[in-house]
């Protein structure tokens, strides 16, 4: 920039933020005014809710007080570092960066103004600010970058977190005792010190007790399985379960065979008539091996169970059952 720009940007700088700096000032007072009107209507309000021992609906609006009481304290501040800034702008002018003195003010100012919405002439200063200093002097001031100075006071003032509990009791007290409200704090008290439930973690351990009582009472009543017994075989019981066995076993082995029979007639129909008749016979001689195998696979589980309960087969013949 040329030595004739520099010259006619001072020159239009110092005359837009002296304008600006003074709408701010005569704007701060006028909304501090409304805001004491405002405040005295809010705290009136959350003394007939402690009279009325509404303290659910006092808790809530406490909190609209303490925003209210920030931003005034807020913009007092404000007030003070515009008229500072506003008393030494010829200073700015004849200064190609920011004077080590009026470093806080004016990036209190820069930080403070697009949270202050009911202020858009600090919108405009900080853009002087920005055309006079650059863009990364602005970030850094809206950033809260170490090397920056901004006010402390400021930036706990326009913060949107919400209130300890600590100062919205006192503020609650503060309110009893100024329209001589006789309240017990006890109950906002235990309320206030109540840690938030973790809603992630509730169902968590309802799952965990449930599994836990469930596996509690399956240790504490196991199920009863009763042993194998064998039960008591006599001669006469064996062999007619022998009967049993071979003549079920036949069946449906017989059964088994015609049906696999069926399917292979099926599947051979359209073939000659003397390959359907020639597996008949074998067929037959297959089926009563198998029934003399199952007779004396039968035979063998007999004995086995015999032996089991000590039962003598002496007298009993296994040629008996092949007849």
């Amino acid at each position: 920039m040329s030595l004739l720009n520099q010259l006619f940007n001072r020159g239009v700088l110092g005359a837009k933020c002296k304008t600006c700096l003074n709408l701010a000032i005569s704007r701060i007072k006028l909304l501090q005014n409304k805001r004491d009107v405002q405040l005295k209507l809010m705290r009136k309000e959350i003394a007939q809710f402690l009279l009325a021992g509404q303290e659910a609906i006092a808790r809530i609006r406490v909190e609209h007080v303490i925003r209210e009481q920030n931003i005034w304290a807020a913009y007092e501040i404000l007030e003070m570092f515009c008229e500072f800034v506003l008393a030494r702008v010829p200073i700015l002018e004849s200064q190609r960066d920011c004077p080590l003195e009026l470093r806080e003010a004016v990036a209190s100012i820069i930080f403070a103004a697009p949270r202050c919405s009911d202020l858009p002439d600090m919108l405009q200063i900080r853009n002087l600010f920005a055309a006079k200093y650059g863009k990364e002097f602005i970030s850094a001031a809206s950033e809260l970058r170490p090397d920056t100075s901004v006010n402390r006071t400021i930036i706990e003032k326009l913060s949107v977190s919400t209130p300890p509990a600590e100062v919205k009791l006192k503020v609650l007290k503060d309110i009893a005792q100024e329209y001589n409200v006789e309240w017990d704090s006890s109950n906002t008290e235990a309320e206030f010190s109540k840690k938030p439930e973790d809603l992630l973690d509730g169902p968590k351990q309802i799952s965990v007790g449930t599994a836990l009582s469930r596996s509690h009472s399956r240790l504490e009543t196991p199920q009863y399985s009763p042993p194998n017994v064998a039960p008591s075989v006599t001669p006469t019981t064996a062999k007619q379960g022998i009967q049993r066995l071979a003549s079920n076993f036949s069946s449906s082995h017989t059964n088994k065979t015609e049906q696999s029979l069926t399917d292979r007639d099926v599947r051979t129909c359209n073939g000659d008539v003397e390959n359907q008749m020639r597996p008949q016979s074998s067929d037959v001689l297959e089926r009563a091996r198998a029934a003399i195998a199952a007779a004396e696979r039968a035979t063998a589980a007999a004995r086995a169970a015999a032996a089991l309960v000590n039962v003598n087969f002496s007298s009993w013949k296994p040629n008996e059952v092949k007849s």
